[in-house]
């Protein structure tokens, strides 16, 4: 998804050449996979519970789903001249965006972060439920709440057609990342380059420089006298 730069070599002293280049551009979508943990990682997870995640599966976590969407949607009903099909769509939203906020976007843990070792520094909410294992029942209760949501709002604003595209177009957004295909892996948008203009210098052949370590020439040491030696001692 980047361009490629275009690079030249300029000469900048007889033995010095400079790798000259235009910078390149960013990437506008990169999608990148973290390493796989190591059993030191597996330790550290396994030495506390991880109560950043632990909440999901107590039932009134569950609940409390159904408990903000109808709030949400008391909250913008109350606004004056608010249709049905328009109120449906943005408590949808609304619900789809915290929901990718909170279980894809959002990496490490608030609190007690130094007791894992840093394990869940780099790993979502998402990736932290249940140790990552897929199909549990915390997870498909979250798989099966944006649909829901989605089909009611699909149904209250009458199968409008472009409702019903933005609708399922934040659906498709916030179920992709729960997929066990795209576990631990982060899609990133407009990433820049790590480049530079210049490059590092190309130092492959350096003249000698024509001058070697003097040598002291046509200077001789006086002769040592032994006799004169042997008087002083």
């Amino acid at each position: 998804m980047s361009s490629p730069s275009k690079t030249s070599t300029r000469k900048v002293s007889p033995g010095l050449s400079v790798r000259v280049g235009r910078e390149r551009k960013g990437s506008i979508v990169k999608v990148e996979k973290l390493g796989e943990e190591s059993q030191a990682d597996v330790l550290d997870q396994g030495m506390y519970d991880n109560l950043n995640a632990e909440w999901v599966n107590r039932k009134g976590a569950w609940l409390i789903h159904f408990v903000l969407i109808a709030v949400g949607k008391i909250v913008i009903d109350t606004i004056p001249g608010m249709p049905q099909e328009v109120s449906w769509t943005l408590v949808n939203l609304i619900y789809l965006g915290f929901s990718y906020l909170m279980f894809h976007y959002v990496t490490g843990i608030p609190f007690h972060s130094d007791l894992h070792g840093g394990v869940y520094d780099n790993m979502t909410l998402w990736e932290q439920i249940d140790n990552g294992a897929q199909y549990t029942p915390a997870k498909k209760w979250l798989f099966i709440v944006p649909i829901t949501v989605f089909l009611a709002s699909t149904h209250y604003t009458h199968y409008d057609p472009w409702l019903f595209a933005v609708n399922l177009s934040a659906l498709v957004f916030v179920l992709i990342p729960k997929l066990p295909a795209f576990h631990r892996y982060r899609v990133r948008f407009m990433v820049p380059e790590d480049a530079s203009g210049l490059g590092t210098p190309l130092t492959s052949s350096f003249p000698p420089s024509g001058a070697s370590t003097p040598m002291r020439t046509n200077m001789h040491a006086p002769p040592i006298n032994i006799t004169e030696v042997e008087s002083r001692l």
